[in-house]
């Protein structure tokens, strides 16, 4: 096996055509995103998909899936958790993420709650969290983490998730969670090639190789206009770039770590000169 075929990739969907299309392409987890706790106070203000999924679609979904495993992020941990975690087992969810938890003790509470009924992710996306991580990584139950770059920026007070994606902050919790021996989980990724964005999808992916994450979301821009014409082949090209990116040397690594820096700079500068450019890339700031 290789670095790209061993990568993990995650779909968002309800929609259960979508669902059989990547489930034939090889996404790996397919399901649905049920987080609305806080999520709308958090992120109203940034130009973030935030999911109108309903337990309902896993119904949908699950026939579609010969070969994923049927996926779903639950709400943070709340009162009705117990029921909610009981239902999607009961719909066939195999894997489960919980987001936005910020205690070491909720994470612990998230994992007695699936009581190894399925396979628990725990997204790290709050400061708090990320300061945790060793605790986090010495649960017994834990063997996957992924960081969520959007909330995290919001956390950190950054100005864009790109900026958490070079910052030496990330690459020390990416660091804690490899030698923890756990599955590092980092953002999400587009298609390859696809330089249409503002910033490049392989620059982005480029990321995860230095990182050396082993799971990684499908974002949406991967499905947007104009719709590949053979997503399977968009898929393995996707893996292949992670084969190609997983060789190169780390000086190579370094200048498309800078890469990505200048681009944030030249996005940000117009409208937040002062705070990009004051922004150290390098130093992981005080939390």
């Amino acid at each position: 096996m290789s670095y790209g075929s061993d990568m993990v990739l995650t779909l968002f969907t309800d929609d259960p055509a979508l669902a059989g299309v990547a489930d034939r392409a090889g996404v790996d987890r397919i399901g649905i995103d049920m987080e609305q706790i806080g999520k709308a106070d958090r992120q109203r203000h940034l130009r973030t998909w935030i999911s109108d999924h309903a337990e309902t679609g896993l119904v949908a979904v699950r026939p579609m899936l010969q070969r994923a495993q049927l996926f779903a992020r639950c709400n943070p941990v709340h009162r009705e958790s117990a029921a909610e975690i009981d239902r999607l087992v009961g719909a066939g969810v195999k894997v489960i993420m919980l987001p936005f938890f910020k205690t070491v003790a909720d994470a612990e509470r998230f994992i007695r709650l699936v009581d190894e009924r399925a396979h628990p992710v725990l997204l790290v996306e709050t400061v708090e969290s990320a300061t945790a991580i060793a605790d986090l990584c010495r649960i017994p139950g834990v063997s996957e983490v992924h960081i969520g770059l959007n909330d995290m920026r919001l956390s950190l007070g950054w100005p864009s998730h790109f900026h958490v994606l070079v910052s030496d902050f990330l690459a020390h919790t990416c660091a804690v969670i490899r030698n923890a021996g756990h599955r590092l989980g980092v953002g999400g990724v587009g298609r390859a090639g696809d330089n249409e964005l503002p910033v490049p999808a392989d620059l982005v992916s480029a990321q995860m190789a230095r990182l050396r994450a082993a799971a990684t979301l499908v974002s949406r821009s991967f499905f947007r206009a104009p719709m590949p014409g053979d997503v399977n082949a968009e898929f393995r090209k996707l893996r292949s770039r992670f084969d190609e990116y997983s060789e190169k040397p780390g000086e190579w690594h370094a200048g498309k770590r800078r890469e990505l820096e200048v681009c944030i700079r030249r996005l940000f500068a117009p409208d937040d000169a002062g705070r990009a450019e004051s922004l150290s890339f390098r130093q992981p700031q005080s939390v």
